[in-house]
């Protein structure tokens, strides 16, 4: 298991501090984020960059994409920041049942989408973010 993606809606917030996290973990695996309504091209928000400074994770570089099929294709794990974008990928794309996920499944928990809101909403998801990367690490590890 050495291609993942990390999804949510704009691909500026959430997908990107996950992707981030994960690599710093997981360094021989390839680590993309989308979004499902991606701000293609834009970078992640100030926010998401500062709270994931803070806890020595550069997402500086980072810039939206839109989820596609060569993505969904590729990918051997999705992971989804709410139940509700595994929904709509798996509407969207089929062939991910089964390798789509919430980063929040071991805990039972979506990861509230902090956009526009002040920075204490992005330190939550922060915490959040950083817990379901917590729980999957091992697991993927274990798959290789």
């Amino acid at each position: 298991m050495r291609l993942i993606l990390t999804l949510c809606i704009g691909n500026i917030c959430r997908s990107p501090i996950a992707q981030g996290l994960l690599a710093q973990q997981l360094p021989k695996h390839t680590l993309w984020s989308a979004g499902l309504s991606a701000l293609v091209g834009q970078p992640a928000d100030s926010l998401s960059v500062q709270v994931a400074a803070a806890h020595g994770v550069d997402i500086s570089a980072h810039r939206a994409q839109q989820v596609n099929s060569f993505l969904c294709q590729q990918s051997e794990l999705i992971l989804v920041m709410e139940q509700s974008h595994k929904t709509q990928l798996e509407a969207h794309f089929p062939s991910v049942r089964g390798k789509t996920f919430r980063l929040g499944q071991y805990g039972q928990f979506d990861i509230a989408d902090p956009y526009r809101q002040p920075l204490e909403a992005f330190e939550s998801a922060y915490t959040a973010i950083a817990q379901g990367v917590a729980d999957w690490v091992p697991r993927i590890q274990k798959l290789g």
